[in-house]
């Protein structure tokens, strides 16, 4: 009889503990889960930015000029970034389409590409780049524009495409 009591008693605390999270609780829940994403969307943005501003430092470093942002080079860099994240390895697949179809809608004369994957800051991924003399020589190419993406695969390691044009 005992045991019975206990399940019983048991069964009581179960049901008392149980939440009943309101509606309005819940959109809160959502609402903060929302700005989490918001936040690390915001910050791959400020990690791209302070990309671009690096290398253009570097650049001028140099005495070379600082080049422009191409918002249509960044759709390329954007979806190459997807492609190697899918298939889980840095890569310069469909290089070759992907600057014919740049120099299609800019009128680039030359296209390149640097690619990279978990390097932390963007300070550390420029670092890779200036330490390896093919990736160097593209940043310090005769080049005009140029767009870069940041993004995470679902482990939070970051590959990075920076695609060169000269117009």
């Amino acid at each position: 009889m005992n045991l019975r009591y206990a399940f019983i008693l048991l069964f009581f605390i179960a049901l008392a503990s149980c939440s009943t999270t309101s509606v309005s609780g819940e959109e809160e829940l959502f609402e903060n889960q929302a700005k989490t994403l918001e936040e690390i969307t915001i910050e791959l943005s400020a990690q791209e930015q302070e990309l671009f501003n690096l290398v253009n430092q570097h650049r001028t470093s140099m005495g070379m000029g600082t080049l422009e942002f191409s918002e249509e080079a960044y759709k390329y860099a954007l979806e190459h970034n997807e492609h190697m994240i899918g298939e889980g390895e840095l890569s310069h697949d469909n290089f070759s389409s992907r600057a014919a179809e740049i120099a299609k809608e800019t009128a680039a004369e030359h296209v390149a590409e640097n690619v990279a994957r978990n390097y932390p800051l963007a300070d550390m991924a420029l670092e890779g780049w200036l330490d390896s003399a093919p990736h160097k020589e593209t940043i310090e190419g005769n080049f005009t524009h140029t767009a870069l993406s940041i993004e995470m695969d679902t482990g939070g390691n970051p590959y990075y495409t920076q695609i060169f044009l000269r117009k």
